[in-house]
């Protein structure tokens, strides 16, 4: 078993950037390919992107493809999500999530064997 938990959310204005964390304890991160989603307030919890076990692989969803980019460091058992030229329509709890059965191009919600608290990030216009 994993415990993670996020950090770095905040308010930032439209156009600028974050980096959230993703810290894991228990069982080592490099077990596991590593997601990252958002949920809006009245929508459903969403896919933002995955990143392999390894860290060589990398996908997002066409909402954030060129904007957000994810990376880990195993050594430090930590997953990132750098977010820049973030936009209103990006406010959201973000969370991270592990999933046991390795990389997948997309990962559904229900595919996710532990989850984050979350954190969330306001976009302002």
């Amino acid at each position: 078993q994993v415990q993670l938990v996020e950090s770095g959310g905040g308010l930032v204005q439209a156009g600028g950037s974050l980096r959230l964390s993703c810290a894991a304890s228990g069982r080592t991160l490099s077990t596991y390919a590593m997601g990252w989603f958002r949920q809006a307030p009245g929508k459903e919890r969403e896919f933002v992107g995955v990143i392999s076990r390894s860290g060589g692989i990398t996908s997002y969803a066409d909402s954030v493809k060129g904007r957000f980019t994810i990376s880990r460091d195993n050594a430090k058992n930590t997953v990132y999500l750098q977010m820049n030229s973030l936009k209103p329509e990006d406010t959201a709890v973000y969370y991270c999530g592990a999933r046991m059965s390795g990389w997948a191009g997309y990962v559904a919600v229900r595919e996710i064997d532990y989850w984050g608290q979350g954190t969330q990030v306001t976009v302002s216009s």
